[in-house]
């Protein structure tokens, strides 16, 4: 701001001052921080709080035409606060839909290590159900960079590398502004993301370039479309997620 007032000539600095005001209504909403960083604050919505998995969420799966449908009944295991998937199991999937937010959650993928490269505790966040933040054990796990943990999978490496070993518990802090379409579904204006991996930037305000694809190229097929649901994606790999809580913006 001081660069900017400095640059101007007398007669627009003093126009400059005249327009500045103090703003004193309406005052900014109070919200209640929770205890640490990772606790919810008091206008939160919690989807998970280690106990009740079926009031928030909801499994998906594929049908024989590739599109996706809801099962009967959740098949996640819920224990010792957390949820894991089992055998067979679908991906979660949550009931209420979402536009712009900031999503909490924490994740670890299992202590005993089997596979490499994508098949080491591969999982992933699906923002409104199709823009995908990766999951992956990354610790000394050599794979290519636009599928680590915390890459926008297929089209972003994370910035850097800051996973923790097996079995350890990490955390995503997601900071999501949705894409806005006109009303002819024409025009838009791409979705963007920010990431955080435990309490690291890995993603900056990047545009996301079109809905996750493997493999082929992201694009938008100018397709309209308004909030929708987070889902946690079975990949064959028991990771477990926890203390999970979301902002809308």
């Amino acid at each position: 701001m001081q660069n900017l007032y400095d640059s101007l000539s007398p007669m627009q600095k003093n126009m400059f001052l005249t327009e500045i005001k103090h703003i004193m209504d309406p005052e900014v909403t109070i919200v209640k921080p929770g205890r640490t960083d990772d606790d919810p604050p008091s206008d939160a919505i919690i989807l998970f709080n280690g106990n009740d998995l079926n009031k928030e969420w909801q499994e998906s799966g594929f049908g024989p035409d590739r599109k996706m449908t809801l099962k009967p009944a959740v098949t996640w295991i819920v224990k010792d606060g957390a949820i894991e998937s089992s055998q067979g199991s679908g991906s979660l999937t949550t009931k209420r839909s979402f536009e712009d937010f900031q999503l909490h959650i924490e994740w670890k993928t299992p202590s005993v290590i089997t596979g490499e490269g994508q098949g080491r505790g591969n999982s992933g966040i699906l923002i409104q159900s199709i823009y995908e933040v990766q999951i992956l054990d990354s610790y000394n796990n050599r794979t290519y960079r636009n599928g680590q943990a915390g890459a926008v999978y297929m089209q972003y490496a994370p910035l850097v590398n800051v996973s923790r070993k097996p079995g350890e518990w990490q955390s995503f802090d997601i900071i999501y502004t949705a894409p806005r379409f006109k009303n002819d579904s024409t025009f838009f204006t791409p979705p963007r993301v920010t990431v955080f991996h435990n309490g690291v930037l890995v993603q900056n305000n990047v545009e996301i370039q079109g809905p996750t694809v493997s493999p082929g190229i992201p694009q938008y097929m100018i397709n309209a479309h308004g909030p929708g649901p987070i889902s946690l994606q079975q990949h064959g790999n028991p990771v477990a997620f926890k203390n999970i809580w979301i902002r809308e913006l």
